[in-house]
């Protein structure tokens, strides 16, 4: 029994190590993306100048119009809507809300960290980064006037708080064993959470999940320092 156990224990720890890389190098590739599709755009803003005095000498106002409309939807696309303070929250923030609209999601972040944070880049990241995924799938089977993500993060006093509401299909969820059970079947769906509680155990943070009838919360705080 205890042999089986152990060997339970080691499978569920592969799992997660295997999840955790797979979610970074996601992650990664994201915030990657959206930061060369940022120099792409400044790299070419030339031939963008260049093409509207073309149009202009040509008296083609309706052309400009038009061009400057379409940098316009490329610049909203690309454009850091969020800045926390923070250089990894505002990176991944960011690639995740242009993920989110993608999905046809209403997203609204109030974000704020004045400080410098004790957090390992690599643990905001994951925190920040599986949240979102959980929250954007959440969302997925709702109809679009209905997605919604709400995210908060500030300090209180010496402590760095985390608060993300999603909307969900599902009806309220009650605990089993002080937890709530994960509704995902693939191979590795459930891995998110585990993870984000085993960060926030780590650095003796404290965790908080409520769900409601067609809304999921999860309320995170982390201590900074002193």
């Amino acid at each position: 029994m205890g042999l089986t156990r152990w060997l339970r224990d080691r499978r569920v720890r592969r799992d997660l190590e295997d999840y955790q890389r797979e979610v970074l190098d996601t992650h990664y590739r994201e915030v990657e993306s959206m930061y060369r599709r940022m120099r792409m755009w400044r790299h070419d803003w030339r031939n963008h100048i260049q093409t509207m005095k073309i149009l202009a000498a040509q008296g083609d106002v309706d052309a400009v119009r038009e061009y400057l409309d379409g940098l316009d939807d490329d610049l909203t696309a690309l454009d850091m809507r969020v800045k926390t303070g923070n250089t990894m929250a505002d990176a991944i923030i960011n690639s995740k809300m242009s993920l989110a609209a993608e999905h046809g999601i209403d997203v609204h972040v109030d974000a704020n960290i004045p400080v410098r944070l004790d957090i390992p880049d690599i643990d905001l990241c994951c925190i920040i980064g599986n949240l979102f995924d959980n929250a954007i799938e959440a969302n997925d089977p709702l109809p679009p006037e209905s997605r919604m993500i709400r995210v908060y993060m500030d300090m209180k006093g010496s402590m760095l708080y985390l608060s993300f509401t999603n909307a969900t299909a599902s009806a309220k969820r009650t605990k089993v064993g002080g937890r709530f059970r994960s509704t995902k079947r693939a191979k590795g769906h459930g891995y998110g959470l585990m993870h984000v509680d085993a960060i926030v155990d780590r650095l003796d943070g404290y965790l908080n999940r409520n769900s409601e009838d067609g809304a999921f919360t999860t309320e995170i705080l982390l201590p900074q320092g002193g």
